[in-house]
């Protein structure tokens, strides 16, 4: 990764009823920043009433899973009997190890009254000798999060450390991941215990080094010099990073893996119905993709 930082558009997906997603990791540029390997902006998607989101039953392996909203409300089912709904100001992980199912889709109550629904989904890519760990389900609301304030900056630390400040969700490698919420003109230095460091603006606009971001942009940046923030005008963003990957990952559909015979595995134990189903959302499931 470039000792400066370096801009990613990222793909724009439409899923349908007015759902899109920009896929901003994995891309040329940068396959992974500390341990993230997968970043998607949701949203912001207004599903009338009646309509919603359906993501059906779906195995992964190798990875934790990251859910944080702006707007809206999914409801989460896994294997291991975990039922939650996850809000805004709230925070889902989902460690998947050797391996787990889940599904997400829009609540009852929010699909007959109709909701925008806007958020970030990352994939955080767990350690080698962590890979196969059993898998775990944590959610912890809004007010078990730390909140950081500095001139003109207000922070969420949602995962791992920084600012000082150390988020309660377990992780398994060094790490942040936060939102910032920026006054024009202020600015912002990013912890400097870690490495490697990414910026999505949501809102308004952020100067990065040399770069000028703008919504719904992304910049990565790896080197012992990392440059502050500045905002060119009120607005929100994602900060993220970590310490580098212990190896390179392949990423096959929703598997993670160092090597490419675990993948082949998880293929497998899929097609064949190896993992186990989620209880309340057992009649439904994603096929395994052809290749």
């Amino acid at each position: 990764m470039n000792a400066q930082p370096i801009q990613i558009d990222g793909r724009l997906h439409d899923l349908g009823d007015g759902f899109a997603v920009r896929r901003l990791l994995p891309v040329l540029q940068a396959r992974h920043v500390g341990p993230f390997v997968f970043y998607d902006h949701m949203g912001p998607a207004d599903f009338a009433p009646g309509r919603g989101m359906d993501v059906r039953p779906h195995p992964h392996i190798g990875l934790a899973t990251v859910t944080w909203l702006f707007d809206g409300t999914i409801r989460h089912r896994d294997s291991l009997g975990s039922l939650a709904d996850i809000r805004p100001g709230a925070v889902n992980w989902m460690t998947a190890g050797r391996g787990i199912v889940h599904s997400e889709r829009t609540p009852p109550e929010a699909r007959a009254a109709g909701q925008r629904l806007h958020g970030i989904q990352v994939w955080v890519a767990l350690p080698r000798d962590h890979a196969e760990i059993a898998p775990e389900f944590h959610h912890h609301e809004a007010n078990e999060l730390p909140r950081v304030t500095r001139s003109g900056v207000d922070l969420v630390l949602i995962t791992g450390t920084g600012w000082g400040a150390v988020s309660p969700v377990k992780v398994y490698a060094p790490m942040y991941f936060a939102e910032a919420r920026f006054e024009a003109g202020a600015e912002l230095a990013l912890p400097t215990e870690h490495a490697e460091h990414g910026v999505h603006v949501i809102e308004g606009g952020l100067a990065w080094g040399g770069l000028r971001l703008e919504a719904d942009r992304m910049a990565v940046q790896a080197g012992r010099s990392v440059p502050p923030l500045r905002a060119t005008g009120a607005g929100r963003a994602i900060l993220f990073g970590g310490a580098p990957l212990d190896g390179e990952r392949h990423l096959w559909w929703n598997f993670v893996a160092a090597d490419t015979a675990r993948i082949e595995q998880a293929k497998a134990d899929w097609r064949e119905g190896r993992f186990p189903a989620v209880p309340g959302d057992e009649e439904e499931f994603i096929p395994l993709p052809p290749g």
